[in-house]
């Protein structure tokens, strides 16, 4: 024998139902806190640095990396000093 319930309900009222907790208040107290501290760090962040620390490691290196190329093909990368 097999039953089926549908039941329509908001998450807060299957929360009290269950007799689980409300959390609503620490997520939003722990939420003001990610918050501020995201605030701050960023107002320290230097343009330099964000892009250090928002960029994979392997795009840090992309300079080593394209002479890393020029190296494999026998060439010796360009260096920029050269006139055009």
């Amino acid at each position: 024998m097999k039953f089926n319930f549908d039941i329509e309900c908001t998450p807060d009222e299957a929360r009290s139902f269950f007799g689980m907790p409300n959390v609503v208040p620490m997520q939003e107290r722990m939420m003001q806190e990610l918050e501020g501290r995201l605030q701050e760090n960023l107002s320290n962040l230097t343009p330099d640095e964000m892009v250090k620390t928002w960029m994979p490691a392997t795009m840090q290196g992309w300079g080593e990396m394209q002479k890393m190329f020029w190296g494999q093909m026998g060439m010796t990368p360009p260096d920029g000093s050269e006139k055009k």
